[in-house]
């Protein structure tokens, strides 16, 4: 027995449901795996920036402007700055690499499943595409079973 073009489209749409990739991805994750995406969103923004703009402006400012007995880093050596600085440095960027990947395999699977909808979609257009193919036949065929010249249907309805 063959489906009808509904219940063949409703078997399709059990058979392959829209995911949400996002909630996949993060779901899969570890709790480091989770830290490193959320360092990552974070330390590439404006606001990291600013913090680290302001951070460097203050300390390089206190120990060039404030008198000498309360600087805590001398004003040509700036070594302790240049210490923190490549701290801040080496911790991040393998931090971020890891983030990075992580949600790089979350792109990876958003452009699989677009793919997924896209073929989805298409077989459902193929589908209706089959079924108004079949209704024009059948509407042909009423047409002709009543006597009516297809010509003379489709002239009246240019008019």
């Amino acid at each position: 027995m063959e489906l009808s073009p509904t219940q063949r489209l409703r078997k399709h749409r059990e058979a392959h449901p829209l995911r949400n990739t996002y909630a996949e991805t993060m779901g899969r994750l570890g709790i480091l795996d989770r830290l490193a995406v959320w360092i990552t969103d974070r330390v590439g923004t404006m606001g990291f920036f600013i913090i680290i703009l302001v951070w460097t402006t203050l300390w390089l400012g206190w120990n060039f402007l404030a008198p000498p007995r309360l600087q805590f880093d001398s004003p040509m050596g700036f070594v302790f700055w240049l210490f923190i600085s490549n701290m801040i440095q080496i911790l991040l960027m393998p931090l971020i690499m890891v983030g990075q990947n992580i949600q790089g395999r979350h792109a990876e699977a958003r452009a699989e499943h677009d793919l997924e909808v896209n073929v989805k979609a298409e077989k459902e257009i193929e589908m209706i595409l089959q079924h108004l193919e079949r209704q024009n036949e059948m509407l042909i065929a009423m047409l002709k079973n009543q006597g009516v010249k297809l010509d003379d249907a489709l002239g009246k309805q240019r008019d």
